[in-house]
């Protein structure tokens, strides 16, 4: 194999102009799914509403048999099963998980890949014990640098033969807030969800949230695996090595307003007061604003924010308007800025994986006299 077919093998192909969905996307799009935009009404997702992406297989594993190894640069080396989790102090996390392709078809040319809208997001409560007691139990080496993550889902990608498997730099695994899941909203864990453990690390985007849990292995080197060094990339030329993806970037979200057109999903509302909401998030900083257009983005408005909620500060955040509309069609706009001072583009910032694209989000309404 060449340099340059191996490049093309690792690659995301970008769809030519004018080249419509294929039948391997849409497979995707029918093994993966979104949460329906109206669900943005409930503070926690219901779980067969929350997004799922699963890489390869949903694997088969037994919770009776399942083990967690932990190896590497340690001093102990455990093997835990769910039943010595289970004894270790509980925590519960109101979280917001969103994918890092999210919004990738809306991209101009498109990255063929899993086509992701906008639906690709959930906030879910997520039980489960910090990770940083149970690394400091199996005694992390002096000079150890990551922390590498694998599931049991295992497959192809870009033709390399691979488990899952995510890095996370050491202090972001010792975070007090990183935990070791086995329950989503009250209930064990759905299997699409990860059963029997999965990894939490609030504020990254849902590609660190490595599922089917089976090994923690510590590093005294940078970990290179597949989807830390070629996929989950920030980078616009082939042979750029990018930027890897790490936290969420501000993103604002309207609940659809009205009722909406079975094949368009374009939205109708009656002529007078129509209450606009929605959700806010941000996994770098606090969301400070959410403003609303009416207009097509001609104009912004200061949307009203709920109080931020202390005790889940990765949760998403809830905002109001009050919109007085006329017969005629128009275009909503929503817009999120959090506290580093990063506000959501108006237009497209363009890279050849779609990672962490959060382009404002467009809903065209008619409005009906």
């Amino acid at each position: 194999m060449t340099a340059t077919e191996s490049t093309q093998r690792t690659m995301p192909r970008i769809a030519e102009p004018g080249e419509r969905v294929g039948l391997d996307e849409l497979a995707l799009a029918t093994r993966n799914h979104g949460m329906p935009l109206e669900a943005l009404r409930y503070d926690v997702t219901p779980p067969g509403l929350h997004y799922v992406l699963t890489h390869y297989d949903i694997p088969v594993v037994d919770p009776g048999t399942w083990r967690l190894e932990i190896a590497g640069a340690v001093e102990r080396p455990l093997s835990l099963g769910l039943d010595d989790l289970r004894t270790r102090p509980t925590v519960t996390a109101r979280v917001l998980l969103e994918c890092a392709g999210n919004g990738r078809a809306r991209l101009v040319p498109r990255p063929v890949s899993q086509p992701w809208l906008l639906e690709a997001v959930g906030t879910a409560e997520w039980t489960g014990t910090p990770l940083a007691p149970v690394l400091a139990e199996a005694g992390i080496s002096p000079g150890a640098v990551d922390v590498a993550f694998t599931g049991a889902d295992h497959g192809v990608e870009r033709g390399v033969e691979q488990d899952y498997a995510r890095g996370l730099p050491l202090e972001e695994a010792l975070r007090p807030d990183a935990l070791l899941v086995w329950a989503m909203n009250g209930a064990p864990l759905p299997p699409q969800h990860g059963a029997p453990l999965r990894l939490l690390v609030p504020g990254w985007y849902g590609m660190a949230q490595v599922k089917w849990l089976t090994r923690i292995d510590v590093l005294a080197e940078p970990f290179t695996g597949y989807q830390n060094e070629t996929a989950y990339r920030l980078k616009v030329d082939a042979d750029d090595p990018g930027e890897p993806v790490t936290r969420i970037r501000p993103r604002a979200l309207l609940t659809p307003p009205g009722f909406p057109d079975f094949m368009t999903r374009e939205r109708f509302v009656h002529a007078g007061p129509v209450p606009l909401s929605g959700r806010a998030w941000s996994g770098r900083a606090p969301v400070t604003r959410v403003e609303v257009s009416t207009d097509g983005g001609q104009s912004w408005a200061d949307a009203e924010l709920a109080p931020a909620d202390r005790g889940h500060p990765f949760a998403w955040r809830s905002w109001t308007y009050e919109w007085t509309t006329r017969p005629g069609r128009c275009e909503l706009l929503a817009r999120a800025t959090d506290g580093s001072g990063e506000s959501q583009p108006v237009e497209q910032q363009w890279n050849r994986q779609g990672m962490a694209n959060n382009l404002v989000q467009r809903v065209p309404v008619t409005v009906l006299a």
